[in-house]
């Protein structure tokens, strides 16, 4: 056994392309080996911002051979057939073997590969990955063919054992395998050999090179933590700049620099994401005062002076960079001062979406629906449409125009300094949440409604121009928006009819879609009857009776058959059912990773009111805590025997066994039972269901289990008495009848 290491030096790789790359070169190499017939006890890949490499141990010497058999053509087969099977193997007719099978003769080819040495095969598989590496950029450098990320200085590839240490035979385009690397590129220039991984390690960290991001990182934080906190401040902790920082430098040094007192009063994000997002400098706050008064950055070098020099450049420019965030911020207060009117209006000039209008478009519709919202969720309406109109006015500052990532954050302070209320302001942040799967969510009401809105209308905006998730393709997010809306409705405890709300906003889109063909007083004549028709809620009835509504009006609509209208009232609800299927499949797998099966979602939106989230979950929770019962179980069960035999039933005698069963004429006591058994459940269901008390309700169901298996062992359904037979086949319609009230356990597998 041996062990292997490979070193590809080179010139700095960008820190975003490092980490993957490890990964690639170890994926590559060890492919590569194992492909071969080599096997290995341990991998590790390493990356510094001038060399990838990679360590291998327990590595076998040589590949195994092989004996491998092929079976041919037929020896009475065409001459062609036989031909090709020769090709393949790489051998001659009189190499191959015939072999009687069942069919006749058939010819074998039998190919021994002898075992290669481990070398031989390490050198073919480098060389590979090499020039097939999967950098995103690559470039060519000098009078060479090779690409890589940066030009390629040196490479090592070294076997090595307990006799010592072998070079690899390698030659990539003129680049020769050898045992020697360098250190740090000003404190380390120079040369030194290496025997092992163990020394290349050890001998690299002497000569100023830290071979490990992680190792790197830590040093990093534990030096920038020491320093702020003997200065009584705290860094501002951001994992991702750190592991971005990590892979920029090989021998990391922190220095701590201060913040002109210019720019302390500047929010504090502002600060942070400047100077993040510019010079990769870490944000130290002063946690009494919550405002970022220092800096700490990263140099790659040791100097003389402390770093002084370093950090005065580096002041410098933090200084320009910090004054052009202040001048955004000043101008911003102005026109936020101002009441963000020059923002709102501007928002006219910023396309949504060609076939959705302009930001102003959506902020209107926003406006609406949240105004509609905010009595459900307990918000008061004034402040939520107030705290719609305003929530996206920030994405005309400077401010955004140059850090993007703030929108929102900034919005809220805007918002605040504009005289809007801290509900308000708040929800001018808190309306873009949740972005992800796992990311807080607001509870303010005014945020809620102002967020469901927003939701709301991009899901229903896109559907109604056709635009929805096509298989994995998702350009606008929507799965993301629904699944923001379901958290945001459980999470709050919302209860409110999507139905009726996709139907107000798709009824905005087809005013909308219009407004450039309609003149004024037939475009109000629109808004009028269609709000009319939504405020029904059932299209096809409400249609109707705002159409007589008309009947002596002097300006009638038309809502002759073809009309836009009657074409709006037609398109509407379909459009809205099938964004509703939408949020279904979405809660599906919302739920399911809170563990309660689809076979049991769906029994419950088989139900009425299923466009009540909050509703439809309450009722799937419970009936999954009552089927995690045996007595639930087993009922199922039951019922489903209860249902097979009255369905069959009916299909054979043509009629439906509803008219209601007669206890005169129950024979047995286990049928008698089971009419008491009914009348109690039914008793205490009917009103849990009413109070929307589904755990009383599932519980009530589920004490029918015994009662329900006692009837079938006991008694016979189809008696041979007609009148008999036709009172338990009712009996039994009763069953399905109650239990069905819960919910459709015929959806349910099992």
């Amino acid at each position: 056994m041996a062990d292997l290491l490979i070193e590809l030096f080179s010139e700095e790789i960008p820190a975003r392309m490092q980490a993957k790359a490890a990964k690639d070169l170890q994926k590559l190499v060890t492919d590569g080996l194992v492909e071969a017939g080599l096997t290995y006890a341990g991998a590790a890949a390493f990356a510094t911002p001038r060399r990838l490499a990679l360590s291998l141990e327990g590595l076998t010497s040589e590949s195994k051979a092989v004996r491998e058999e092929r079976k041919g053509p037929a020896t009475t087969a065409p001459d062609k057939a036989l031909e090709g099977f020769l090709r393949s193997t790489g051998l001659t007719k009189d190499q191959l073997e015939i072999r009687d099978v069942k069919k006749g003769q058939v010819y074998f080819a039998v190919v021994e590969k002898p075992g290669r040495l481990a070398a031989d095969i390490i050198a073919e598989v480098l060389e590979k990955t090499v020039r097939n590496f999967p950098w995103p950029k690559s470039m060519r450098w000098g009078e060479g063919a090779l690409k890589w990320v940066r030009p390629l200085h040196s490479i090592i590839c070294i076997l090595s054992d307990e006799a010592g240490a072998e070079i690899v035979p390698l030659d990539i385009d003129g680049i020769k395998a050898g045992n020697q690397t360098r250190g740090h590129r000003f404190m380390a220039p120079d040369a030194f050999s290496v025997a092992s991984f163990e020394d290349y390690e050890a001998k690299l960290k002497r000569a100023k090179v830290v071979l490990r991001a992680e190792e790197r990182a830590e040093l990093i934080w534990h030096d920038a933590t020491n320093q702020a906190f003997a200065q009584g401040l705290e860094i501002v902790e951001d994992r991702g700049l750190l592991a971005e920082v990590a892979n920029l430098v090989e021998w990391p040094v922190t220095l701590m620099g201060t913040i002109a007192d210019d720019f302390l009063e500047m929010p504090p994000e502002v600060l942070q994401t400047s100077m993040k997002d510019h010079q990769k400098f870490f944000s130290v706050r002063n946690p009494k005062t919550n405002r970022i008064e220092r800096f700490a950055t990263v140099a790659n070098i040791e100097t003389k002076d402390d770093g002084a020099t370093i950090l005065a450049g580096n002041q410098k420019v933090l200084f320009a960079r910090l004054s052009d965030a202040k001048f955004f911020w000043e101008n911003d207060l102005r026109v936020a001062k101002a009441g963000m009117t020059e923002w709102t209006e501007g928002l006219k000039a910023v396309t949504f979406h060609n076939k959705l209008g302009s930001q102003f478009d959506r902020v209107e519709r926003i406006v609406a629906l949240a105004r509609e919202i905010a009595p459900v969720v307990g918000a008061n309406a004034d402040d939520a449409a107030e705290a719609a109109r305003i929530a996206k006015a920030d994405l005309r500052s400077e401010m955004i125009y140059e850090f993007p990532e703030l929108q929102g954050l900034m919005g809220r302070y805007y918002a605040k300094s504009a005289g809007a209320s801290d509900a308000v302001a708040a929800a001018a942040q808190e309306h873009y949440s949740p972005l992800g799967p796992s990311d807080d969510l607001p509870t303010a009401p005014v945020s809620v409604a102002v967020a469901l809105a927003d939701k709301l209308d991009t899901l229903t905006g896109f559907w109604a121009i056709d635009e929805k998730p096509t298989g994995s393709k998702d350009p606008f997010a929507l799965r993301r928006s629904a699944l923001g809306v379901i958290r945001l409705i459980l999470t709050n405890n919302v209860r409110m009819s999507l139905d009726k709300a996709f139907d107000a906003e798709f009824l905005r889109h087809e005013i909308r879609s219009v407004n450039s063909d309609v003149s004024e007083p037939d475009l109000h004549t629109m808004e009028e009857t269609l709000r009319e028709i939504a405020e029904h809620g059932i299209f096809k009835l409400a249609f109707l009776t705002v159409q007589k509504r008309f009947d002596d009006a002097e300006v009638k609509p038309d809502f002759s058959e073809g009309s836009w209208i009657d074409g709006v009232a037609k398109r509407v609800p379909d459009t809205s059912v099938n964004l509703l299927s939408f949020f279904h499949d979405r809660l599906k797998v919302f739920l399911k990773d809170q563990g309660i099966r689809h076979d049991i979602i769906d029994a419950c939106i088989a139900m009425p009111g299923n466009d009540d989230l909050t509703l439809l979950v309450k009722r799937a929770q419970a009936l999954a805590e009552t089927l995690k019962t045996d007595d639930g179980e087993n009922l199922i069960q039951g019922f489903k025997r209860a249902n097979n035999i009255l369905t069959q039933a009916e299909e054979k005698d043509g009629v439906e066994y509803s008219y209601g069963a007669d206890l005169k004429y129950a024979e047995h006591d286990s049928e008698k039972a089971l009419f008491a058994a009914l009348d109690a459940a039914d008793a205490k269901i009917a009103p849990a269901m009413q109070a929307e008390d589904f755990s009383t309700a599932m519980t009530a169901m589920a004490e029918l289990r015994g009662p329900i298996d006692a009837f079938f062992t006991d008694v016979q359904v189809n008696a041979d008495a007609t009148i008999v037979r036709r009172n338990r086949l009712n009996l039994l319609s009763r069953i399905r009848t109650i239990c069905l009230s819960v919910a459709d356990l015929t959806l349910i597998e099992g």
